[in-house]
């Protein structure tokens, strides 16, 4: 495998990451539900909640593809049932709505609200570690098919997307401040069509790959 070849699959990886777990929107809510907070308390917050993500999404990335094998799912199935995953998910990014894909719904919003310690709900899940990102990492981990140096590249564009996150929620509410509500839907868009066209793509693989057109 060639430095090409790595450097694509990083850029794939990254942008579907940033995508489904969208750091620059979970700062901005993590800045509204932490309004009145001592800022040490934030920090806590957002140290222990990128902590809990990123294990809860390592576990997908480690056992994701055996247990893929163990239920009888093949990667031409996965490839599919991912792609429209993430093409509902992109659709939703484009038309800036929120469907809890990859991010709380009004319900998980309000209930967070009245919660001491956001952390774990609803920052660790399902911000961070939402049903698109588990998806994603599951998804991109059992393409490696077992090239180490594949998985390894996979891996390290998902630590830097949490890495990104946590700084942004360090710096919530500068964030929120600077982008305002259309500067968000601005990076939500573009992104979702990357995200749109990534996820099509894995669609075509999967069925190219599935016993009804090979």
């Amino acid at each position: 495998m060639d430095n090409a070849q790595l450097i694509e699959i990083a850029l794939v990886a990254f942008t579907t990451f940033f995508a489904t777990i969208g750091p620059v929107d979970v700062a901005a809510l993590f800045a509204a539900l932490t309004q009145g907070t001592a800022p040490a308390q934030r920090r806590g917050f957002a140290f222990k909640g990128v902590l809990i993500a990123t294990t809860i999404l390592m576990l997908f990335a480690v056992f994701g593809e055996a247990a893929l094998a163990r239920l009888g799912i093949t990667l031409a199935a996965m490839r599919t049932a991912g792609g429209i995953l993430l093409l509902l998910i992109a659709i939703d990014m484009v038309f800036a709505r929120h469907s809890g894909g990859s991010s709380t719904t009004d319900d998980e919003t309000t209930e967070a609200k009245s919660k001491e310690d956001i952390s774990v709900f609803p920052l660790a899940t399902p911000l961070i570690a939402g049903p698109g990102s588990m998806g994603a990492v599951v998804l991109l981990s059992a393409e490696s098919a077992g090239n180490l140096m594949h998985w390894a590249v996979t891996v390290g564009a998902l630590l830097a997307v949490l890495l990104i996150t946590l700084v942004l929620l360090l710096m919530a509410g500068q964030v929120q401040k600077l982008l305002g509500v259309t500067g968000l839907n601005v990076i939500s868009r573009v992104v979702g069509v990357l995200l749109a066209a990534l996820s099509v793509q894995f669609m075509f693989d999967g069925l190219s790959a599935s016993p009804l057109f090979s």
